[in-house]
Formats: C-alpha cells, structure tokens, sequence
C-alpha cells in the first residue's frame, strides 16, 4: 500500500496540536484509507520550550502512525521541515503549519493533482484572510523573489506543497544552510503543478514569526538563488566611473577658464558621504556572500536531531539529519 507523509514543524504550538491533529483525522485520514493509502504523520519540535513535545507524546500514544521528532535547538521551520522529510518513509510527503491556517482538506486536492504523475504539488495562496498590511509585505516579498531570484515563484507564494520520493531525496542530499527549502523545491525543476486554497486568519496561539525571521528570509532568498546584487554594485560602479569622468571634465574647463569659485563644500561633502556609504553598501553585499560560503565550508549540518519518538518508544539521536529512524 502507498504511503504518504505528513510532515508538521512544531514551534511554540502546545495548543494547536489537539485540535489540528481531530482535524486531520476527522478530514484527511479516513479519506486516504479510502483511497488505498496509507499515512504517516510526523511532528518535528523546532527547539520549543512550551510544552509541545509532552503533547506530540501524548497524541503518539494513541496513534502508531505517528512520530515524533525533537530537534535540539530552534534551528527555523524550514529546517524543522527537512528533517522531517529526512525521517519520512511514505512515497510522497506534504508539509502542514501547526497554527490551522491552511484546510486540512488541502492535502487531499494535492494529492489529486500528485497522482496525475506531477513530482511537486504546490498549494499557493488565492487569498488571505489576514491584515491589509500583512498582505501587502506578504505579496511585495513574492513579487520581489520573482522579479530578482526565482521566476517560477507562485505570485502570491505557497507554504504547504506534496513531493515525490525522487524530490524528497534530492532536498535531503542538499544540506544547504542559509536558505528556503520553498526555493530549493523550485529551483530544483520537476515537473509541478498547482491548487488554490486562502489562507485562514490565525485562531490559537501567537505567530512567532519575527521581523528579524522575516528580513533573514527574504535576504537568504535573494542572495541563495540570485546574483543580482552582485551585478547592482557592478552597475553603480561602472555609473559612478562615468559620472566621475564627466564632472573631472567640467571641474577641467572650469579650472582653465578660471570659473571655479572657492565655495563647494557643501557639494564635495555629499559626494564624498555618497561614495563612503556606497562602498560600504557593496562590502556588506559581498560580505553576505562570503560569509554564506564560509558558513558552508564548515559543513555543519542543517538541524540536529536530538530524539525520534515512534508510538510509546523514545530513541536517542546523537547525530544530525544522516541519522535513519528505526522503526519499533
């Protein structure tokens, strides 16, 4: 029988977790047995310190296809993900938020379109029931990843999405750090398809979805498929170069005409403030670059997985996402 796995970041949600997982059962898993499938649902605790893993454990007690993964510190939802794809067993996988404010039903229509033999099924956003403000900045990211980085990004992007076993093991063999897993399945290429859905206001719980996380997502998204700044500093200077030429020119004729008054201190001041910040802009792009491949040369690993819980038995992990989890 086919397998599907449903992977679900945990950070922060101990009161979600009962009410997604009724939710999941009332809707999505009755259905997949109807359709000869079976499913595998697996919670990774993203470095939590509510308590969200005693709750996982309490729901593993009940249901034998659950497992349970803990990771040692917060290392983001994008990480938490992956290492739940890196446990998974079924022969496709799907991603599902914690906070309910995707319809659980969205699984079911990704798995429609994956079974019309696409490899990746995103489930991109038709709406959102959510702030004016919060849309805008939503939708300016999506906008901006899609003019500078990734062209195939859905308009008004995607959260959730359904891969393959082929896709599952070519995001796992990445091990890539500063980055988007959303960016990864892109960039990879297969063969891809689409379902609508709107994305639900928040009911339960506080986002923890920071502005600092915020700004580090779209800087890893940028600079991790894209060289475009590179190429704006490369604009600036070959700009600046002519521009110096031409005002070295007139600054030339003036001399030699003797219209040089001994006023423009006020003008040498902007272009020497304008020139310093500049530079400064351009060593901090290039320094973003260098520090992601430093970062990349220590090879450490995405996320450490410190246990996987498989129904009532806890196992010890001491090793990061290379680890296979044993089955009791």
């Amino acid at each position: 029988m086919k397998k599907l796995s449903i992977v679900i970041p945990v950070y922060y949600n101990e009161q979600n977790l009962e009410p997604l997982y009724a939710d999941l059962k009332e809707k999505v898993f009755g259905a997949l047995a109807e359709r000869g499938w079976e499913y595998e649902l697996i919670f990774v605790d993203d470095g939590s310190k509510d308590g969200s893993f005693e709750v996982m454990s309490k729901l593993a007690k009940s249901d034998k296809n659950i497992v349970n993964v803990r990771l040692s510190r917060n290392f983001g939802s994008h990480a938490a993900i992956l290492a739940g794809l890196s446990q998974a067993s079924g022969n496709c996988a799907t991603s599902k938020a914690a906070d309910l404010q995707e319809p659980s039903e969205l699984i079911l229509q990704m798995l429609d379109e994956y079974e019309k033999n696409f490899n990746v099924v995103l489930a991109v956003r038709e709406g959102r029931d959510e702030g004016i403000v919060q849309s805008f900045f939503a939708n300016f990211y999506y906008s901006l990843i899609r003019v500078f980085a990734l062209k195939n990004m859905p308009k008004q992007g995607f959260d959730c999405f359904l891969i393959d076993r082929k896709v599952i093991d070519v995001l796992t063999a990445m091990e890539e750090k500063n980055t988007t897993l959303m960016g990864q399945i892109l960039w990879s290429g297969f063969r891809t398809s689409q379902v609508g859905y709107v994305r639900r206001r928040r009911e339960i719980g506080k986002s923890r979805w920071t502005l600092r996380k915020k700004l580090k997502l779209v800087t890893d998204s940028i600079l991790g498929f894209s060289y475009t700044p590179i190429k704006v500093i490369s604009g600036m200077g070959v700009a600046l170069f002519f521009a110096s030429f031409i005002w070295a020119v007139i600054v030339v004729i003036c001399k030699l005409t003797g219209n040089i008054p001994v006023e423009g201190y006020t003008t040498l001041a902007i272009i020497l403030l304008c020139g310093f910040g500049l530079v400064l802009l351009s060593l901090g792009i290039l320094g973003e670059y260098m520090w992601r491949m430093f970062d990349a040369s220590r090879k450490r690993p995405p996320f450490i997985i410190e246990e996987v819980e498989t129904g009532k038995n806890t196992e010890k992990k001491g090793k990061e996402q290379k680890n296979d989890r044993k089955s009791t």
